[in-house]
Parts: C-alpha cells; structure tokens; sequence
C-alpha cells in the first residue's frame, strides 16, 4: 500500500470508535471478509481470533484484517474493549500490505489519525472523502514503518530514542555550529562514547557524518537559493579553508561547490 494513490483507497460506511457493551462478541461468520478492516484498541481486555490464530489484546493492538480473513472475538466485561474500526478497499493491484498484527509501543500519532478519521464522517464534512483518503494512507504508512522498524530502535528506551532524535534535530538545524561530540552527548547528559554508539544505532550514521551531511546539505540550499558566493557558504558554515570544503562538498555530492551554484 506503500505505492497505492490516496484516490486509490476506496472508504467504506462502516467506521466507528466504540466502547464494546460487557455482553459484546464478534461471532465467527460462515462469509470471509469482503474488505481491509482496520481494527484498534485503546483500552480493555479481550481475545481476538485470526484464521483460526488467537490474540491476546489490550492497549496498542492493532490489526489489519483482509479480504478473505475469518474473523471473532470476545473480551473481558470488567474491563470490556474500546476499539476503533474502519473498513475500507484499495483500487486496483495492492503490494507491500503491512503485517496483519503488532502491539504498537508509541501510540499517541497513530490514535490522533484514527480519532481524526472517525471525526471526518461525524457531520457532513467539507471533502471528508478527499482528507479520508489521506489519513488512510498515513495509517498504512506508519503501519509499515512499525513493521520495518530496526530491532534496535523499537527496543530501545524510548526516552534515549527521544533525547538522540532531538540533538540529530539540533544538528540539523544548526549546521554552522562547530559541533563536538563531547559537546553533544553533554547536552543528551550522556558519555561521549555511550552518546556515540546509540547515535549511529538510531540514525544509520555516525556523528561526523551526520554533521558534516548536514552542513553539505545546507551549503547546497545557500548556494542554489540564497544567492551566496562558494566563499560566504564556507564562511557561513564554519569552514576555515575554503579548499578543504570544496573537497568535503565534492566528496558528498559528486559536485564542486562552483558547478553546483
């Protein structure tokens, strides 16, 4: 669904936020399903059986149900599901479908665009159809980017996660600073080796190359739009000799700074 056309996401009337009455239970149906059913709890108990599998539930359980899936479930009355469904269809030949279930471990984003897509159909809402379609397309996106997650990464505390995304936020946003590491992993309150290694472990680069893409990457804006010679660039970003950025610029884009202005 990756490469699927929001115009290609074909909604569905049946959608809703629910909370399950205690004596609620989705019986098994002799038909299959007829569409994609994406199917979510916030909270509660309860048991879900997919093709014959079943899924312990709670907080964070997410499915996608497809054409063909059986389907059933019960829950715990004390502590009966809240649970977001949307049935939908995809146009045309569909690829790269994410995993048919995961227990999502950060879920404010993901409850944002399903609470956002059952408010569209609410009231007659101005291109509801248009916005839904949107919204279905980001729900599958960050399924497959759950489903493709480096173990790693989906491991990791997520406070580290959060502190190493901001200083690579920080860095990107102030390529001119000369950055250090040991400057860096004092303001993650981390060591300059520990901070290194979860660095390159949760952005794919080490911090050198982080920093010095970021400054390339800033050169090639100055010099495409801000109307900057090859030496205000350098001079703007922190580089002494104008030779050895030309080298570096080079090196990062297959391009002299000169060529690329």
């Amino acid at each position: 669904m990756l490469h699927a056309s929001p115009s290609s996401f074909v909604i569905l009337p049946a959608l809703a936020k629910i909370v399950c009455e205690p004596s609620w239970k989705w019986q098994k149906r002799e038909k299959s399903l007829q569409n994609y059913d994406l199917f979510y709890v916030w909270s509660g108990e309860g048991t879900v059986i997919r093709n014959g599998e079943p899924f312990q539930v709670g907080k964070g359980s997410c499915f996608l149900f497809r054409p063909g899936d059986h389907t059933s479930a019960t829950h715990n009355p004390q502590r009966p599901l809240v649970l977001t469904y949307i049935h939908f269809d995809v146009t045309g030949e569909v690829t790269d479908i994410p995993l048919p279930y995961r227990v999502l471990a950060e879920t404010v984003e993901f409850e944002h665009l399903l609470a956002r897509y059952v408010r569209l159909f609410l009231v007659d809402t101005y291109a509801a159809e248009e916005e839904g379609q949107l919204v279905l397309k980001q729900l599958m996106i960050h399924l497959l980017r759950e489903d493709r997650v480096k173990p790693v990464e989906r491991y990791a505390s997520n406070h580290l996660t959060e502190i190493i995304h901001e200083i690579a936020n920080y860095v990107s946003q102030h390529p001119g600073i000369p950055h250090r590491v040991e400057d860096l992993a004092a303001r993650a309150g981390l060591s300059p080796r520990y901070f290194s290694i979860k660095f390159k472990e949760l952005t794919g680069s080490s911090v050198q190359s982080y920093v010095i893409r970021a400054r390339i990457e800033r050169a090639q804006h100055l010099l495409l739009y801000a109307g900057m010679n090859v030496t205000e660039v350098a001079d703007a970003l922190g580089y002494r000799d104008i030779f050895f950025f030309s080298r570096q610029f080079k090196q990062y884009t297959g391009k002299s700074p000169s060529e690329i202005r």
